[in-house]
């Protein structure tokens, strides 16, 4: 895609005016609506229609050889997706309501305000490329092919979720409508934002930018940059992080830290596509798509006041939530091997197999730091690490460090009711039942490894040893009355 193009189809002029036409797409260009199609001729409309992918078609209706109203019946009927937006002349009450009832998109008379034309137009622009992305993702989801996965091959991945997120962002390739990527800390928040970028093929960059704890002042002037004299010490003109994205992408990272007067300002420029340079007071158009990320819960901060509806809302036209780690075990393998050989790599080691057991280990761990944390555990493995098996001591370490620190900083009294699988039994099991379903639920996660379930349980393989000599099986074990 072009970088100066926007939107991605084109939009058809048709009139048999060249005044009129010069006049429309200069109003059109002012706004940054650049792939525009000027026809005078009225013949030419459905052959061309025909041969290539339009966006929207703007039809004067009193032009010589075909009428305006012959092409909107012939467009809504062989070309239903297109929006058709009638401007003429004609002030008639009852031509307006028969164009409408034609399927018309918009009814406008001449002269049109520059403002009624513009968002009737982006009203258009945005309705076409909503259609097009729904039928697009339907084809995905039915197909469930991926048409570039070289696009996403950063990311390591098998799990089905992960995949759904791949054609869903496949499905959007075309759009320039914001991207909200949600997740935990250490999923690939990033990774998922450059995917985005990629996938859609632009010519422009991809910048990215930190707003957490950025001032308003700060944030104007890195997004929207200054010319010279603006202020005290601007010295010469410098462009933003906005103008630089021009025809790419501009990542927001932390968005949920953005302070309520900068939150203004970027909901400005998602709505009107509009921003001032700080000491300019004629606006500038973007065309770069904004992609935002937050480990943060956007809902609670709006409760609260702390982050804007509206604001939300635009940023969230297409919202990707990375599942975390823990709800990915079959990812586990595939992390654990290209971590083992990047580290091997980076510190210059021989690449160290691993036991069985490991991939064991890590998936009954909850990974509060996700992938990156993986990352580390692998990397101090490797660093420690001088022949033979790796050793699972520096992962079981960390985990138990790990396990200690959210034991002490976790509250008393924190476990709502009916929140444990406790729950489901009525009456409660006896103390040695829980006992008995503690060591199955145990073994059953250890794979049958008695030293690896005896650490899940905190407890020694010798005392493991004798619950399970005195645990008979399943079924006797369990209170007659426990409910599913």
């Amino acid at each position: 895609m072009d970088q100066e193009v926007y939107p991605s189809l084109p939009i058809m002029v048709v009139d048999d005016e060249a005044q009129v036409l010069k006049s429309i797409e200069m109003a059109l260009r002012s706004r940054g609506l650049r792939n525009i199609m000027a026809v005078k001729d009225s013949r030419e409309v459905i052959p061309f229609l025909s041969r290539q992918e339009v966006g929207v078609v703007m039809l004067d209706l009193t032009m010589p050889f075909i009428s305006g109203e012959e092409l909107l019946d012939e467009i809504v009927q062989s070309f239903p997706e297109i929006p058709v937006i009638i401007i003429t002349g004609n002030d008639e009450i009852d031509i307006a309501v028969k164009c409408m009832r034609s399927k018309a998109f918009d009814y406008m008379v001449k002269p049109v305000e520059k403002s009624r034309l513009i968002s009737g137009v982006m009203r258009a622009v945005e309705l076409r490329e909503l259609k097009k992305q729904n039928e697009m993702l339907k084809s995905h989801l039915l197909t469930g092919v991926l048409e570039k996965p070289e696009a996403f091959s950063k990311i390591i991945t098998k799990d089905a979720k992960m995949i759904g997120l791949f054609r869903y962002m496949e499905s959007i390739a075309g759009s320039r409508e914001p991207v909200l990527i949600t997740g935990e800390t250490g999923v690939g928040k990033e990774l998922m934002a450059r995917a985005v970028h990629t996938v859609s093929q632009c010519n422009g960059p991809f910048v990215p930018i930190n707003v957490a704890g950025i001032d308003d002042n700060a944030f104007s002037d890195t997004l929207f940059g200054h010319v010279k004299g603006a202020f005290t010490g601007a010295d010469s003109t410098r462009k933003g992080l906005v103008e630089k994205a021009s025809g790419g992408s501009l990542f927001m990272d932390e968005i949920g830290d953005l302070s309520p007067a900068s939150q203004v300002k970027l909901l400005r420029l998602l709505q009107e596509r509009e921003y001032f340079a700080l000491g300019l007071d004629v606006p500038k158009v973007s065309n770069a798509r904004v992609i935002a990320t937050t480990n943060q819960d956007l809902a609670g901060l709006q409760k609260s006041g702390r982050f804007r509806k509206d604001l939300y809302y635009r940023l969230s036209a297409h919202h990707f939530h990375i599942p975390p780690l823990r709800e990915r075990p079959g990812d586990l393998p595939m992390l654990l091997d290209h971590f083992l050989k990047e580290a091997s790599k980076a510190l210059k080691k021989t690449r160290p197999s691993y036991p069985e057991e490991l991939i064991t280990l890590l998936s009954n761990y909850q990974f509060s730091g996700n992938i990156r944390e993986l990352r580390a555990m692998v990397y101090d493995a490797v660093s420690r690490h001088t022949s033979g098996i790796l050793s699972m001591e520096g992962f079981r370490a960390h985990m138990e460090q790990t396990r200690s620190c959210q034991h002490h900083e976790s509250e008393p009294g924190t476990m709502g009711q009916g929140t444990s699988d406790l729950s489901g039994f009525r009456p409660l099991p006896t103390f040695e039942q829980a006992t008995q379903l503690l060591v199955r639920e145990a073994m059953k996660r250890a794979r049958n490894n008695q030293s690896m379930a005896a650490r899940f349980l905190g407890i020694s393989r010798q005392r493991l040893a004798r619950h399970l000599k005195n645990t008979p099986s399943p079924a006797s074990s369990l209170p007659q009355e426990k409910r599913v």
